[in-house]
């Protein structure tokens, strides 16, 4: 993989993580492309191969589905969420260009006027494709290590 290909992937990651830390949930669907898939997934089920998922979606129609109940459907007590995620480890790339690549992450949530805690912590199994408007999400299987979650996941992962 060249240098600025890098270079982008990295960006990629970082650009999804701010537009989440900062709640521009408009943005969050723009990261993926039309005909995508986005899993939220207890790591078991994963390893086991059994498909039952927290979330999943397969478009971005469905995300921005997401984000209209996220704003005008969901009740909640609302919280910031701020994502700590690793350099992403490229696996491999195959013949069509596609990028195969995981990344460890772990999302801290703070509750109005309480102390921050860890909410979820585990890794992304992504492909990414290039298109006109730049390096996007085809699949994001976002792989969380503990079978407890706190509550319920509102935001995207």
């Amino acid at each position: 993989m060249e240098f600025q290909d890098y270079f982008e992937l990295t960006q990629l990651y970082a650009e999804y993580a701010s537009a989440l830390d900062r709640a521009d949930w408009d943005a969050w669907p723009e990261f993926f492309t039309d005909d995508c898939i986005y899993k939220l997934q207890p790591r078991e089920n994963h390893e086991r191969g059994f498909p039952l998922a927290t979330l999943a979606f397969d478009s971005k129609g469905m995300l921005k589905d997401r984000v209209y109940g996220i704003r005008e459907t969901l009740f909640h007590d609302p919280y910031y969420q701020r994502h700590v995620v690793g350099t992403p480890i490229v696996r491999r790339t195959d013949s069509e260009g596609r990028i195969h690549c995981e990344a460890n992450y772990a999302v801290f949530r703070t509750r109005l006027s309480k102390e921050s805690t860890v909410f979820n912590v585990g890794r992304t199994i992504d492909e990414i494709v290039r298109t006109p408007g730049g390096l996007k999400f085809a699949s994001r299987i976002v792989v969380y290590d503990s079978e407890m979650i706190p509550n319920s996941i509102i935001y995207p992962i």
